[in-house]
This record gives structure tokens, C-alpha cells and sequence, in this order.
């Protein structure tokens, strides 16, 4: 944690070099995401619910995703842009390192900017979380901060799968944003409001199930069995592999060349 807080400052330190440009880009992150928000308002402005989930259950399950995309997209920046390291060879020299070279590539980069998005997420989960008609208790408490955490790891998995992907393909643009962008704009709902079939993707290929549709069950009192309520801890089953194949594409890395 030593070398990535190092990181971090020197990282601040580089964004706030041109003030101005920084703060027009935190900004435009801002109106960014406002209009996923707004888009959501505009839906339920229509409609007063979506396959029965009310407007602040979706707002939840929203500031649920959008905090853990923009968590990872923030502190994992390094990792969402591995390919850059690829192309740029730059990954070589990580590898002369003495130190882990998954560590090193989340201490690659950090972006400031990003922390608009994260900051609105947590406002958004503020107000869904006292808007809602959840009698809190402890247990949809502790069922709440496992669905937080599980959508970084899971996210955090979705991206060193993708930085995988370039270790045989050296660019994976496309692929992450299918995987990232793509799953996040379907995630920010309840999975159960989509088909059976989506339901089933998104519950045995990529587990949003797992984050924003099981315990959010349990949350609302629909389900009282306690599995839906540690269902969020099989995205750590997503992470291990995910880890291992980041590993073992390296072990087969062997340079872009000059």
C-alpha cells in the first residue's frame, strides 16, 4: 500500500500541474453522468415502476453499479488502460520491476477525474437508500455494503480479464467496452427485469445477479433466505480466475518489439 499511496500523490500532484484543464474535464465527467440519472427520471417520469422495482429500488441498484465501475475506472485506471502499456512497451519494463506486476499496473495510472462520477454515485446511493421502503436492519445493512463491494471486485475481475485479453491480441478496446460500458448500462437495473436468457448471463457468465438483483431481493423483503443475502461474495470466486489468467498471459508475453 506503501508504493501505490506514493503513486497516488505523485498522480494528484501531475493532474493538478494545468488547474483549469483539470476542472473543465471533472465537469464534463459530471454532466456525463447526470444524464444516465436524467434518463432514468425521464423513464419513471412515464412509468411507476419497471417489473415491480419502484424508482429509488432502481436508483439503488444504479448508485450500486455506478459506484463500483467508477471506483475501479478511478484507483484501477492503470489496469482499465492496459493496453497502452502493451503497445507502448512499457509493460517490459514493469517486468524488471521487484515487485508484483498486477500492483504495478494499478499504480500506473489514477485518474482525479473519474472522482466526479464517484462522488455522484455516492450521492445517488444517499438518496436511494433513504427514499426507498426498506425497514433497515442490520442484516439488509451488511447486505447493502457486500452489494458495494462486490460490484468493485466484480468490476475490478471484468478488467484484468479484458487486460488479459491484450496479452494475445496487444489491443482490447473493444472487447473492454462491451464487457465494461456495455454490461454497466444493463446492470444499473435490476437483472430480473430482463429476459430469462439475459437473467442467465448475467448470472453464470458475468454474476451481476450476484450484485444487483439476489440481495437487492433480500433488501426489499421478497426473499428471506439468508443465501440471497451472501450471494454477493461469489463475485470473489470471479476475481480468483480472473487473477490467474492475467498470470498466465504474462508468463506468454514476450514483447510488441520496438
Amino acid at each position: 500500500m506503501s508504493l501505490y499511496w506514493k503513486y497516488f500523490k505523485v498522480h494528484f500532484k501531475s493532474d493538478l500541474q494545468y488547474k483549469l484543464s483539470f476542472i473543465m474535464a471533472f465537469i464534463s465527467q459530471f454532466f456525463i453522468f447526470f444524464s444516465y440519472y436524467f434518463t432514468i427520471l425521464c423513464l419513471f417520469d412515464n412509468f411507476s415502476s419497471i417489473k415491480g422495482f419502484t424508482l429509488y429500488e432502481v436508483l439503488l441498484t444504479f448508485g450500486i453499479i455506478q459506484f463500483g465501475f467508477s471506483f475501479c475506472e478511478s484507483f484501477f485506471r492503470g489496469i482499465d488502460l492496459f493496453d497502452d502499456l502493451i503497445v507502448s512497451g512499457s509493460f517490459d519494463r514493469l517486468l524488471l520491476r521487484p515487485r508484483g506486476i498486477l500492483h504495478q499496473v494499478f499504480c500506473e495510472k489514477i485518474s482525479f477525474i473519474k472522482f466526479s462520477r464517484l462522488l455522484q454515485a455516492i450521492i445517488v446511493l444517499i438518496i436511494a437508500v433513504v427514499k426507498v421502503n426498506v425497514d433497515w436492519d442490520i442484516y439488509k445493512t451488511i447486505t447493502l455494503l457486500l452489494m458495494i463491494c462486490s460490484s468493485v471486485i466484480l468490476f475490478l475481475s471484468i478488467f484484468i480479464l479484458t487486460a488479459s485479453y491484450c496479452f494475445y491480441t496487444v489491443k482490447g478496446l473493444e472487447v473492454r467496452n462491451v464487457l465494461t460500458d456495455g454490461c454497466k448500462h444493463m446492470a444499473q437495473y435490476p437483472i430480473g427485469i430482463f429476459k430469462k436468457g439475459f437473467l442467465g448471463f448475467f448470472t453464470f457468465v458475468i454474476p451481476f445477479g450476484f450484485v444487483n438483483y439476489y440481495p437487492l431481493l433480500f433488501i426489499l423483503g421478497r426473499v428471506d433466505n439468508l443465501w440471497y443475502m451472501v450471494s454477493p461474495l461469489v463475485t470473489l470466486f470471479y476475481l480468483i480466475p480472473a487473477i490467474l489468467v492475467f498470470y498466465k498471459g504474462a508468463k506468454r508475453y514476450s514483447s510488441v518489439g520496438s
